[in-house]
């Protein structure tokens, strides 16, 4: 099992970067096609069926475009995360290996793998991310009836 140390932050950001462009493109591509459902929509003899039809495709237009500004934000908050800045506290950019997980204290994506080792990806704001801010190596928390130990940070 790979250490922090050994598992580069670099290689996380970049692997959910590449899930974020995937997530753009596609959402991109929906907007694209409803927009297209939208403007191709013809006015029928029952003008309510029109109506109905052409207000469920600008929800759906404007539901992705609202996951796309999300997606793209989260984009903008990983290009935040210093690399080379010596962490001994966990806290924003912290790569966090403890006796059940190994967390990456950036943004709220789940659960990514990396040379087939999983990184919970998870917020400072999220509970367990509060539970860890500015603890350091060999602290414990109790969360959900676990007690988790800070192995290392880096």
């Amino acid at each position: 099992m790979e250490t922090p140390s050994e598992m580069k932050k670099e290689e996380i950001i970049n692997e959910i970067i590449r899930q974020l462009d995937d997530r753009i493109s596609f959402l991109k591509q929906s907007i694209q096609a409803a927009k297209e459902s939208r403007d191709n929509e013809t006015k029928s003899s029952v003008g309510d069926k029109y109506e109905t039809g052409r207000a469920m495709v600008q929800m759906e237009l404007e539901k992705n475009l609202a996951q796309l500004a999300k997606t793209e934000n989260l984009k903008t908050i990983l290009n935040k995360i210093d690399l080379l800045k010596n962490l001994k506290k966990v806290e924003f950019g912290s790569l966090v290996e403890t006796n059940f997980e190994k967390y990456f204290i950036s943004v709220a994506f789940g659960k990514v793998e990396i040379n087939n080792v999983p990184v919970l990806c998870i917020s400072p704001i999220s509970p367990v991310g509060k539970l860890m801010e500015a603890k350091t190596a060999g602290k414990k928390i109790n969360f959900q009836g676990r007690q988790i130990e800070i192995k290392s940070i880096s």
